[in-house]
């Protein structure tokens, strides 16, 4: 039997990058697939197409997950289509880096907007229908630079170690309800975002890193499966590095 049989998914800014991998392998683990993405563009029905064809229910859902009320009725139409929410992964994220001396004000709103209130949205939203169910598993994307912090990053520092403390506060409280909530930090992964950095700053991050190569999104969505799954039943309020040892 496949690890996500029978399970609905729902994961955020999942038409690229981690979100999609994350996405594709649910699907292939039997999961059905509820994501979102901002806009309805080329990539947002590439990756339904992508979900749909390894033979599970997909759609994607045009919203913006760091508006409160958009949340809320995307979360209640997923549920009018699929039934039931079992898994959230609250994976949307941007980047405004810049030195804090020199962010602005809206560079700090959108990221912290962004990557962390609308896991406070989302979270909220699925909530009672999962303890309707007694039970779920919400996964939240947090960063190492959330628990080591980065030069010229913090907005996005904040807003990952904030989903640190989001996922153990979640965790405490839905606990009892059979609800759990766990937290990866990657580290530096090849997506579109890093792929743009100059070649001699990409070779300067694998060498720190002691398996000396920069991970893939499909090393993350392999660890979110697990904690997506029954096989992480005793497993919540816990943040998984997956980040090639680079933060230890």
């Amino acid at each position: 039997m496949k690890l996500l049989e029978g399970k609905v998914a729902v994961i955020t800014g999942a038409a690229r990058g981690i979100g999609k991998a994350i996405a594709l392998k649910f699907a292939q683990e039997g999961a059905a697939v509820a994501f979102t993405d901002l806009n309805e563009d080329d990539n947002f029905r590439n990756t339904e197409k992508e979900i749909a064809a390894l033979g599970v229910k997909a759609k994607g859902y045009a919203s913006n997950a760091a508006d409160f009320a958009q949340a809320g009725a995307t979360v209640e139409q997923i549920v009018k289509d699929f039934g039931r929410v079992d898994i959230l992964v609250n994976n949307a994220g941007i980047t405004r880096d810049g030195l804090l001396m020199r962010m602005t004000e809206q560079q700090w709103d959108m990221v912290i907007n962004v990557n962390l209130k609308s896991a406070f949205n989302l979270t909220k939203a699925v909530i009672p229908f999962m303890m309707k169910q007694r039970s779920g598993s919400i996964v939240n994307m947090s960063s190492v630079v959330g628990v080591s912090g980065n030069a010229g990053q913090a907005n996005y520092s904040a807003s990952k170690a904030g989903m640190i403390g989001l996922t153990k506060s979640t965790a405490k409280e839905l606990g009892s309800r059979g609800i759990r909530c766990n937290a990866i930090a990657p580290g530096f992964i090849i997506t579109d975002m890093t792929g743009a950095l100059p070649e001699d700053v990409r070779k300067d991050w694998e060498s720190k890193i002691p398996l000396k190569r920069g991970g893939t999104p499909d090393d993350v969505a392999n660890v979110c499966t697990f904690l997506a799954s029954d096989m992480a039943g005793y497993v919540t309020g816990q943040v998984v590095h997956c980040c090639g040892g680079m933060n230890m």
